[in-house]
Protein backbone atom coordinates (compact mmCIF):
# COMPACT_ATOMS: atom_id res chain seq x y z
CA UNK A 1 0.00 0.00 0.00
CA UNK A 2 1.28 3.72 -0.62
CA UNK A 3 0.92 6.16 1.33
CA UNK A 4 -1.88 8.79 -0.14
CA UNK A 5 1.10 11.42 -0.09
CA UNK A 6 3.35 9.83 -2.60
CA UNK A 7 0.83 9.97 -5.86
CA UNK A 8 3.49 11.47 -7.30
CA UNK A 9 5.46 8.31 -8.36
CA UNK A 10 1.79 6.94 -9.70
CA UNK A 11 1.72 6.91 -13.40
CA UNK A 12 -1.69 8.70 -13.10
CA UNK A 13 -1.61 9.86 -16.50
CA UNK A 14 -1.92 5.92 -18.44
CA UNK A 15 -4.97 5.50 -17.15
CA UNK A 16 -7.76 4.89 -19.62
CA UNK A 17 -10.51 3.43 -17.61
CA UNK A 18 -11.48 4.46 -13.77
CA UNK A 19 -13.58 2.00 -12.71
CA UNK A 20 -15.37 2.00 -8.99
CA UNK A 21 -17.50 0.45 -6.67
CA UNK A 22 -20.30 2.29 -5.38
CA UNK A 23 -21.68 2.02 -1.91
CA UNK A 24 -18.54 3.22 0.14
CA UNK A 25 -16.92 4.93 -2.80
CA UNK A 26 -19.13 6.90 -4.43
CA UNK A 27 -21.75 7.02 -0.89
CA UNK A 28 -20.66 7.43 2.65
CA UNK A 29 -21.52 3.32 2.94
CA UNK A 30 -24.94 4.17 4.24
CA UNK A 31 -28.11 3.35 3.16
CA UNK A 32 -31.55 4.48 3.99
CA UNK A 33 -34.81 2.46 3.92
CA UNK A 34 -37.57 4.09 4.43
CA UNK A 35 -41.13 2.61 6.19
CA UNK A 36 -42.07 1.63 2.91
CA UNK A 37 -39.10 0.03 1.61
CA UNK A 38 -37.99 2.77 -0.75
CA UNK A 39 -34.02 3.25 -0.41
CA UNK A 40 -31.99 6.39 -1.23
CA UNK A 41 -28.49 6.99 -0.94
CA UNK A 42 -26.35 9.94 -0.29
CA UNK A 43 -23.91 11.27 -3.43
CA UNK A 44 -21.26 14.21 -3.41
CA UNK A 45 -21.78 16.80 -5.41
CA UNK A 46 -17.49 17.06 -5.83
CA UNK A 47 -17.46 13.22 -7.06
CA UNK A 48 -19.95 14.33 -9.58
CA UNK A 49 -18.40 16.93 -11.01
CA UNK A 50 -15.09 15.40 -11.25
CA UNK A 51 -16.31 12.24 -12.57
CA UNK A 52 -18.13 14.16 -15.30
CA UNK A 53 -15.04 16.14 -15.86
CA UNK A 54 -13.32 13.16 -16.54
CA UNK A 55 -15.83 11.73 -19.02
CA UNK A 56 -15.80 15.11 -21.07
CA UNK A 57 -12.39 14.79 -20.92
CA UNK A 58 -12.62 11.30 -23.24
CA UNK A 59 -11.97 8.79 -20.17
CA UNK A 60 -13.83 5.67 -20.06
CA UNK A 61 -15.63 5.48 -16.19
CA UNK A 62 -17.00 2.56 -15.11
CA UNK A 63 -19.42 1.85 -11.82
CA UNK A 64 -19.39 -2.01 -10.20
CA UNK A 65 -21.80 -2.33 -7.24
CA UNK A 66 -21.99 -5.86 -5.56
CA UNK A 67 -25.80 -5.01 -4.81
CA UNK A 68 -28.59 -3.74 -7.25
CA UNK A 69 -29.52 -0.15 -6.69
CA UNK A 70 -32.29 2.22 -8.60
CA UNK A 71 -30.89 4.89 -6.56
CA UNK A 72 -27.23 3.80 -8.26
CA UNK A 73 -29.11 4.20 -11.60
CA UNK A 74 -30.52 7.25 -11.22
CA UNK A 75 -27.30 9.05 -10.49
CA UNK A 76 -25.43 7.06 -13.29
CA UNK A 77 -28.14 8.27 -15.79
CA UNK A 78 -27.74 12.02 -14.30
CA UNK A 79 -24.15 11.98 -14.50
CA UNK A 80 -23.88 10.05 -18.10
CA UNK A 81 -21.94 7.44 -16.68
CA UNK A 82 -21.41 4.77 -19.86
CA UNK A 83 -20.59 1.33 -17.51
CA UNK A 84 -22.79 0.41 -14.52
CA UNK A 85 -22.71 -3.12 -13.60
CA UNK A 86 -24.66 -4.29 -10.58
CA UNK A 87 -24.89 -7.04 -8.59
CA UNK A 88 -21.75 -8.85 -9.07
CA UNK A 89 -19.43 -9.86 -6.12
CA UNK A 90 -16.70 -10.89 -8.01
CA UNK A 91 -15.83 -7.38 -8.87
CA UNK A 92 -12.44 -8.94 -10.38
CA UNK A 93 -14.09 -11.10 -12.80
CA UNK A 94 -16.23 -8.17 -13.75
CA UNK A 95 -13.83 -5.52 -14.10
CA UNK A 96 -11.86 -8.31 -16.77
CA UNK A 97 -15.27 -8.63 -18.99
CA UNK A 98 -15.48 -4.92 -18.99
CA UNK A 99 -11.72 -4.27 -20.01
CA UNK A 100 -12.01 -7.09 -22.61
CA UNK A 101 -15.08 -5.67 -24.11
CA UNK A 102 -13.40 -2.14 -23.94
CA UNK A 103 -10.06 -3.28 -25.24
CA UNK A 104 -7.97 -1.60 -22.70
CA UNK A 105 -4.92 -3.15 -21.23
CA UNK A 106 -5.41 -4.28 -16.98
CA UNK A 107 -2.22 -1.72 -16.61
CA UNK A 108 -4.51 1.29 -17.97
CA UNK A 109 -7.04 0.64 -15.58
CA UNK A 110 -7.60 2.04 -12.45
CA UNK A 111 -10.01 0.53 -9.82
CA UNK A 112 -11.66 2.02 -6.64
CA UNK A 113 -13.25 -0.26 -3.70
CA UNK A 114 -13.36 -0.39 -0.07
CA UNK A 115 -14.41 -3.97 0.99
CA UNK A 116 -12.69 -7.26 0.96
CA UNK A 117 -15.06 -7.92 -1.89
CA UNK A 118 -12.75 -5.41 -3.69
CA UNK A 119 -9.79 -6.16 -2.89
CA UNK A 120 -8.88 -8.59 -6.09
CA UNK A 121 -10.35 -5.83 -8.40
CA UNK A 122 -8.17 -3.53 -6.98
CA UNK A 123 -5.16 -6.07 -7.05
CA UNK A 124 -5.23 -6.61 -10.76
CA UNK A 125 -5.81 -2.88 -11.60
CA UNK A 126 -2.88 -1.04 -12.88
CA UNK A 127 -3.52 1.54 -10.44
CA UNK A 128 -5.02 0.03 -7.16
CA UNK A 129 -7.08 2.53 -5.03
CA UNK A 130 -8.78 2.08 -1.61
CA UNK A 131 -10.65 5.04 0.87
CA UNK A 132 -8.77 5.13 4.48
CA UNK A 133 -11.65 3.24 6.00
CA UNK A 134 -11.53 0.25 3.78
CA UNK A 135 -11.38 -3.32 4.90
CA UNK A 136 -8.10 -4.51 5.47
CA UNK A 137 -8.14 -6.95 2.53
CA UNK A 138 -8.54 -3.11 0.05
CA UNK A 139 -6.12 -1.41 1.84
CA UNK A 140 -3.60 -4.28 1.80
CA UNK A 141 -3.98 -4.52 -2.66
CA UNK A 142 -4.34 -0.97 -3.09
CA UNK A 143 -1.10 1.84 -4.47
CA UNK A 144 -2.72 4.15 -3.00
CA UNK A 145 -4.93 5.28 -0.45
CA UNK A 146 -7.20 8.62 -0.49
CA UNK A 147 -6.98 10.89 1.91
CA UNK A 148 -10.58 12.09 1.61
CA UNK A 149 -13.25 9.35 2.84
CA UNK A 150 -15.54 7.83 0.63
CA UNK A 151 -18.40 9.57 -0.23
CA UNK A 152 -16.44 12.92 1.33
CA UNK A 153 -14.66 13.49 -1.73
CA UNK A 154 -12.40 10.77 -2.62
CA UNK A 155 -13.18 10.52 -5.87
CA UNK A 156 -13.14 13.89 -6.72
CA UNK A 157 -9.34 13.83 -5.16
CA UNK A 158 -8.47 10.52 -8.10
CA UNK A 159 -9.89 12.65 -10.79
CA UNK A 160 -7.76 15.62 -10.19
CA UNK A 161 -4.56 13.31 -10.17
CA UNK A 162 -5.68 12.07 -13.12
CA UNK A 163 -6.89 14.98 -14.88
CA UNK A 164 -3.65 16.86 -13.83
CA UNK A 165 -1.49 14.51 -15.62
CA UNK A 166 -3.78 14.57 -19.14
Amino acid sequence: MENSGDSEEISWGRIQLFAMDVDGILTDASVYISSDGSESKRFSIIDGLGLVRLREAGMEIAWISGRASGATDYRAKELKIPHVIQGRHDKAEALKELISDLDIPIERVAYMGDDDIDAGAIGIAGIGIAVPEAHRKALENANYVTKRAGGYGAVREVCDLILETR
